[in-house]
């Protein structure tokens, strides 16, 4: 079906980011309704070039490999993000679109103010104490509400474990991207 559909086939960005799904079409002029995976969907309103690929699981699959979309306007709308591209002018092209998985070039996010920095620019870190103990590899983040935690893995007795740290300043004294390290006040055996 993506001969119907006027998008591009196109390459996924070496530094794609998957950012979010298309839910639903919305309304009848093209729209479509969009699940962000971050709480503050930037990534997402500062490109104007999405790639999208079919869901990985279920749903219907109208087409196959990277189809790129020119997005004419995305906003959010009540609870939910909507947004309209370029060539998707009803709701059945939109329909069509549903379960795809949205990426983005990392490139195209905008700039974190001093001392914010995105998920998965922290992914793949490695974490040291203040003494220079090497704590794990930053494996995932957890948003518990009122904090973010790191999640490490790390090797404790010749095994496969798992630490978890705050991301907080009482805690996290350096992020260093360019050196792909985090300094934290932290002891190996909390």
């Amino acid at each position: 079906m993506a001969a119907s559909l006027p998008l591009d086939p196109a390459q996924l960005p070496d530094d794609a980011v998957e950012v979010g799904r298309i839910a639903d079409a919305w309304g009848v002029k093209g729209w479509f309704k969009v699940l962000p995976h971050s709480r503050d969907p930037q990534a997402l309103f500062a490109s104007r070039r999405w790639y999208l690929q079919p869901s990985e699981r279920g749903g219907a699959k109208t087409f196959s490999g990277t189809l790129r979309l020119s997005i004419l306007q995305a906003r959010e709308h009540a609870d939910v993000l909507v947004a309209q591209a370029q060539g998707i002018d009803d709701r059945d092209a939109a329909d069509s679109l549903r379960g795809a998985r949205i990426f983005v070039a990392r490139s195209g996010f905008p700039s974190p103010a001093q001392d914010e920095y995105y998920w998965v620019d922290l992914i793949g870190l490695q974490v040291s104490n203040r003494e220079g103990v090497a704590l794990g590899q930053v494996r995932e983040l957890l948003s518990t509400g009122p904090q973010t935690v790191l999640v490490l893995a790390c090797e404790q007795d010749g095994k496969a474990h798992e630490r978890m740290i705050p991301f907080v300043s009482a805690f996290v004294d350096t992020v260093d991207l360019p050196e792909k390290r985090i300094i934290v006040d932290w002891q190996p055996d909390y």
